[in-house]
This record gives C-alpha cells, sequence and structure tokens, in this order.
C-alpha cells in the first residue's frame, strides 16, 4: 500500500475499559499483515468521522453496524468477516438487542409502554434504532408509540436515561448490556430487560473495497491468526470474541428486511 498511511479503527465495542484489549487484537493483526508484507498503522485511529474513515480507501481494518453498512457504505468496502460473541443474546455471528426498563417499573411487557419515552443511541443504529423498531412495529397499531424519543449517543448513556428516570425504555445491544454490566453492575442492577428484539446480523468487520484482493485476502489470514493465538485468549475473553466466521453482503439484506417489515406494519420510524 503506498501513499497516505492506511486506516485501522475498532469503533463499535471500544469503551475505556476495552481499549487495552482492542489494541492488543489490533496489534497482532497488524504483525501478521506486516509478516505478509503489508504496511499496517502501530495503532488504532479514534475519534473522527466514522463514516468518512469507513469510506476511505486507506480503510485497512475496521467494524461497523449492520445499519450504515446497508444503508450507507456497502458498495465502498468488503466484509471481511462476522465476529462471533459469546454473550447472552448472541447466536452464533448474529445478535440482538435487549429492551431495558428501569428495575423498579411495574410494567410487565411491552405494550404497556405506550406513550411512554423512549431513547435511541442514534438513528443510523441497528441494534438502538431498527431492531428497536422492528419489536415496536408489531404492537404500534400502524400509529406512533412513545410520548417522546431522546437521542443519546451511545448505548451506555441509554442505559443511563432509563436507570435515571429520563426514558422509560431503550433498546440496548446485548454485547454492550453484557459489557456494561461487567464494568458497571450496579448500573446494569438500576434496569431490567423487559423484551428482546429479533436477531440480527452482528457488527462486521470490513475493509476498503479499493484495496486489492490480495491485501482483503491477507486481513482475513492476519484476522484468523489473531482470533487462533493462544497468547491473546485473555484479550478475546476480555471482548467477549469467541471467533469470527465468512459473511456475505446478502446476510444483511436482514437489516432491510426488518425495517421494511415496520414499514408493512404502518411504523415506518421509530416513534
Amino acid at each position: 500500500m503506498t501513499g497516505e498511511a492506511p486506516i485501522a479503527a475498532l469503533p463499535m465495542y471500544d469503551g475505556k475499559d476495552l481499549a487495552r484489549a482492542n489494541d492488543a487484537f489490533w496489534a497482532r493483526i497488524a504483525v501478521g499483515l506486516r509478516e505478509r508484507g503489508l504496511e499496517a498503522p502501530e495503532s488504532l485511529t479514534r475519534g473522527g468521522d466514522l463514516m468518512e474513515a469507513w469510506r476511505s480507501p486507506r480503510l485497512l481494518f475496521s467494524q461497523t453496524c449492520g445499519y450504515p453498512y446497508m444503508t450507507a457504505i456497502s458498495d465502498r468496502v468488503v466484509l471481511i468477516a462476522a465476529p462471533e460473541y459469546g454473550f447472552e443474546g448472541c447466536e452464533g455471528a448474529l445478535h440482538r438487542s435487549f429492551l431495558v426498563k428501569r428495575s423498579d417499573d411495574p410494567r410487565a411487557d411491552l405494550a404497556a409502554f405506550r406513550s411512554a419515552r423512549a431513547a435511541v443511541n442514534a438513528w443510523d443504529s441497528n441494534t438502538g434504532m431498527n431492531l428497536f423498531r422492528a419489536a415496536i412495529a408489531p404492537i404500534a397499531g400502524g400509529r406512533p408509540f412513545f410520548g417522546a424519543t431522546i437521542v443519546t449517543g451511545a448505548h451506555e448513556k441509554s442505559l443511563e436515561a432509563v436507570a435515571e428516570g429520563r426514558a422509560d425504555l431503550a433498546a440496548i445491544d446485548c454485547i454492550v448490556f453484557a459489557q456494561v454490566s461487567r464494568r458497571r453492575p450496579m448500573l446494569a442492577a438500576e434496569v431490567a430487560i423487559v423484551g428482546e428484539s429479533p436477531r440480527s446480523p452482528g457488527l462486521p468487520f470490513i475493509a476498503s473495497a479499493a484495496l486489492p484482493a490480495a491485501t482483503i485476502a491477507a486481513v482475513r489470514e492476519a484476522l484468523n491468526d489473531a482470533l487462533g493465538d493462544p497468547a491473546l485468549a485473555g484479550t478475546r475473553a476480555a471482548l467477549g470474541l469467541r471467533g469470527a466466521r465468512p459473511v456475505a453482503p446478502g446476510d444483511y439484506e436482514r437489516v432491510l428486511d426488518l425495517e421494511n417489515q415496520a414499514a408493512g406494519a404502518g411504523y415506518p420510524r421509530l416513534a
């Protein structure tokens, strides 16, 4: 790879408690790439415009959300693999959202939350919005369901909004829920799961479609090396990673199928 330096980023599950594990995971991948004669950045890129990074022809390795993959960048990136996580709510390379309420909220099912306040991490989030919409659409009756919706900017902030009473219901990526439960058990204890979304393909590892096929192959090989390296067992455990499997663009049609099903039910927007 010539010209400007390549980009590597793991922005999806990279809280302060996971930064060291992500750094170690990337360092092992980078070693594998250099062994194969490729330039690899010493460190992960953090911050900046995610969409700009995902669309960059210099993107060597990253992870994205299934919704922006399908709606904004599928023509700009190549799928490297779909990670498999070992947390509750995951099944192979599939995952889901947990719909959470305050632990002392007496409402026992989703239908009881009509006119309540919803928290959304971002409008382009599969787990925080698209799967949330898919869970609510069958009970919305073709009309707005919530009385108000706030945008928090992150799943953890949505958990905080529910725990603090600023929102009544949120959809939380089951992987984030497990990771936050490890690090902030008191926050996790302040919420309770009241429902689950349908399953959906997990957040894929990607690289720029502008890269040569040989480079893409090398990235896959280096990823598999890192996933199989016994020296990284603790790192993978910290991230909850069990492995990764091959994935094709068609696997992510499920994301838009759920969107279309909600629209067909008269509920095209989470509201």
